[in-house]
C-alpha cells in the first residue's frame, strides 16, 4: 500500500512563505511524474507544478517566478517552496505521485490527502 502523506500548510499573510512537503511511502519500485495541484472553493482542480524523474518541470502560469517544486528521489519525497504568497493562493493543495509499486507492474496514480494553504492578512 502507498501513501502520500503531506505537512506543511496553512495561514501565512499576504507575501509571507510556506514550503509543503509530500513524502510517499510503503512498497515503491520507482517514481517516475511528481506534482502538486491546488482546488479552492468552487473551482476546480489545477496543476501548481510538476516535475519528472529527469527533473523536467512544468509551473501553471499563476505560479511562475514565485513556487520552487524539488524533489529527494532517495528520499522519495517531494517539496514546494511557495514565496511572495497571494490571497489568490489560498486553496487546498495536494500532491501526485505517479509510480511502479514493483517491478513490471502498471504505473498507478496517488494522491495525498490535501493540506489547506491560506493566504489572508
Amino acid at each position: 500500500q502507498v501513501q502520500l502523506v503531506e505537512s506543511g500548510g496553512g495561514l501565512v499573510q499576504p507575501g509571507g512563505s510556506l514550503r509543503l512537503s509530500c513524502a510517499a511511502s510503503g512498497i515503491i519500485f520507482s517514481i517516475y511524474d511528481m506534482g502538486w495541484y491546488r482546488q479552492a472553493p468552487g473551482k476546480q482542480r489545477e496543476l501548481v507544478a510538476s516535475i519528472s524523474s529527469r527533473g523536467i518541470i512544468n509551473y501553471g502560469d499563476s505560479v511562475k517566478g514565485r513556487f520552487t517544486i524539488s524533489r529527494d528521489n532517495a528520499k522519495n519525497t517531494q517539496y514546494l517552496q511557495m514565496n511572495s504568497l497571494k490571497p489568490e493562493d489560498t486553496a487546498v493543495y495536494y500532491c501526485h505521485a505517479r509510480l511502479t509499486p514493483r517491478v513490471g507492474s502498471l504505473v498507478y496514480d496517488y494522491w495525498g490527502q490535501g493540506t489547506q494553504v491560506a493566504v489572508s492578512s
